[in-house]
């Protein structure tokens, strides 16, 4: 199958992706590891990213739009993908279906994560990570460490990062509402977005997005 991946920050696309990608055996294509892919590979699209990234620019639509063409047509993602975190606008979005057009095929599905606005600053404010090691991720709600500010792992400070803060979520979320939003409208005249409730346990929110796009591959044939 061929599906993009939406949704708000703090929606959990991140988890969702991998986990969908290996249930479907497609590979999972984000944004963010083409770019540091590309960047580290020092191919030409990431030396041009680096260098519109080095002087505070955002990487023009054309060069992800070339990454992201490129990393379609390696083997592993000839019989489908899991975009997630492309495209990122409409004019991302029609030069995704331009593509695919010229080699005839389309997309099967756009998985809509959906999640409160609340919910998205609480989930992502509400982080603290420790000091000594990032990977050691507490939330002051769901997974709070047992003394306060302190990790349970290691005893380092926990702290909340900046871009965590909620004036910081409550941009990057008007960012998305004006970007991003605008593909769902945009393949809903296709038919294409199933909207998927990303409340709840992670497996549950899993097995109603496979369930749902068994529904629309069923209904599509």
């Amino acid at each position: 199958m061929r599906i993009v991946l939406v949704g708000p920050p703090g929606a959990g696309k991140g988890t969702q992706a991998v986990r969908l990608a290996e249930k479907l055996g497609v590979p999972h294509i984000s944004t963010g590891d083409l770019f540091r892919s590309n960047i580290s590979r020092q191919t030409e699209l990431g030396k041009l990213a680096k260098s519109y990234m080095d002087a505070g620019n955002l990487v023009p639509d054309e060069v992800t739009i070339a990454m992201a063409k490129d990393r379609m047509e390696q083997p592993d993602a000839k019989n489908g993908f899991l975009l997630d975190g492309f495209p990122r606008n409409v004019s991302q979005a029609q030069a995704l279906d331009e593509l695919l057009q010229s080699k005839g095929i389309k997309l099967d599905a756009v998985l809509d994560l959906e999640v409160p606005e609340e919910e998205v600053v609480k989930r992502i404010a509400g982080r603290r990570i420790c000091r000594n090691d990032s990977s050691h991720v507490f939330h002051v709600t769901y997974s709070g460490s047992k003394k306060e500010g302190v990790c349970d792992v290691c005893d380092g400070e926990l702290y909340q990062r900046d871009d965590d803060s909620e004036d910081t979520v409550r941009k990057r979320l008007e960012v998305y509402h004006t970007q991003t939003e605008p593909i769902i409208d945009y393949y809903k005249t296709q038919g294409l977005v199933v909207t998927i409730p990303a409340l709840g346990p992670v497996d549950e929110i899993t097995k109603r997005a496979l369930e749902a796009l068994k529904r629309e591959k069923a209904d599509s044939e």
